[in-house]
């Protein structure tokens, strides 16, 4: 499909996956791919099923197709200025078959989710001795190296070993499931990003990634220079939590005060809400046990770091104008919006819509507060 310079590539296949057929590039209607930090991301993928001829008396032309069947892998390539990036990586796992009695009006919707889909298929009770999380999380994640997937592991600040005359880790669910349960102890994320290459994927277990250069600013209200349709800002000073109690120290078994007291995360906003709004910031009692001092603290932090971002921002851009992919979890400059509102964002959530005559990218943002950190953003 080819819309005013920009052109997408559709591979399907079981194994590797190749070009799809003619018959389906031409049935190709619309294609939407959402990407988040949290949770897995996924595709959809409307085809026209019309049926005419002899040959679709027995069924539908798309179903006979050997590339539209559950399970089989599906990559999507964007090609935008000359540049390809890998949009999509997955597994197909729905298909929706939609008949009308309406020439040209039946549809066939293709469903899938990334590639950490094949790490959600099998619940396991396994023991993992004598190894730190993130030993474990790299463990899981080469597991899967059928899939391309490349780890990106980032040690916690506070690690967490485990010696096996204390205890022994022990995983009860599947391998994304207890991926995201140590992530979520030291306020980390767990997903899968498609590329750099095709059949290639990058599974990160770390922080937020608040640090590094910005993508392309988003422009509101600049004249020729905007490139946001739309977009709405909203603010819950309720979200930001401070974490206080105490614990029964497990190596010195005295019981010890366990508290947090400001977020660690690389602020983006000069104004704070955890901070500006001190006096009626929510406090929560710290309920874990079987910890020493160090682990507790780190979890307490952990409550905190998960909690400040308290400003969100929804919109969306035309991918034309923008003249590039808006990329989910990382930072992008904003500017036109105000001082309150400009500055720098952490891109939570991406939604890319393609069709024949649009590319549109909805977007969801986050920070801790208002007001910019820098006087200006890259352009």
């Amino acid at each position: 499909m080819s819309l005013l310079g920009i052109h997408l590539t559709l591979l399907i296949g079981p194994t590797v996956p190749v070009p799809a057929l003619p018959p389906l590039m031409e049935a190709l209607e619309s294609v939407e791919v959402t990407h988040s930090d949290e949770g897995r991301s996924g595709f959809q993928i409307t085809f026209q099923a019309g049926r005419s001829g002899p040959s679709d008396l027995v069924d539908y032309a798309l179903f006979r197709s050997p590339q539209v069947k559950t399970f089989n892998r599906v990559i999507l390539i964007v090609t935008i200025n000359a540049t390809p990036r890998v949009l999509m990586d997955g597994i197909m796992t729905h298909l929706q078959l939609s008949p009308s009695n309406q020439p040209g009006a039946s549809t066939l919707v293709i469903t899938g989710e990334d590639i950490s889909v094949m790490m959600d298929r099998e619940e396991k009770s396994v023991e993992h001795p004598s190894q730190g999380e993130s030993m474990i999380a790299l463990k899981l994640i080469a597991a899967y190296g059928q899939y391309g997937l490349i780890p990106l592991v980032i040690p916690p600040a506070m690690l967490d070993p485990a010696p096996p005359t204390e205890r022994i880790p022990v995983q009860q669910g599947t391998d994304r499931q207890y991926l995201e349960e140590m992530a979520r102890r030291h306020a980390y994320v767990f997903y899968v990003t498609p590329g750099p290459a095709p059949l290639a994927n990058i599974a990160y277990w770390g922080p937020p990634v608040r640090m590094g250069i910005p993508q392309r600013a988003l422009s509101v209200n600049l004249g020729a220079e905007t490139n946001v349709e739309s977009i709405n800002f909203r603010n819950s000073a309720l979200e930001p939590t401070l974490v206080s109690g105490k614990i029964q120290d497990r190596d010195t078994n005295k019981s010890t005060p366990v508290q947090s007291f400001a977020s660690t995360r690389p602020p983006l906003a000069s104004q704070p809400d955890w901070s500006v709004n001190q006096p009626n910031v929510r406090r929560t009692k710290f309920r874990q046990s079987g910890l020493n001092r160090a682990q507790a603290l780190a979890r307490a932090q952990a409550m905190t770091d998960a909690s400040v971002d308290s400003v969100v921002a929804e919109g969306e851009l035309d991918a034309l104008r923008y003249g590039d992919l808006l990329k989910p979890r990382g930072l992008v400059g904003l500017r036109g919006a105000g001082f309150s509102h400009d500055g720098f964002w952490y891109v939570k959530r991406v939604t890319h819509t393609i069709r024949k005559e649009s590319y549109r990218q909805r977007f969801t943002l986050t920070r801790e507060g208002l007001g910019a950190t820098t006087p200006v953003v890259t352009p």
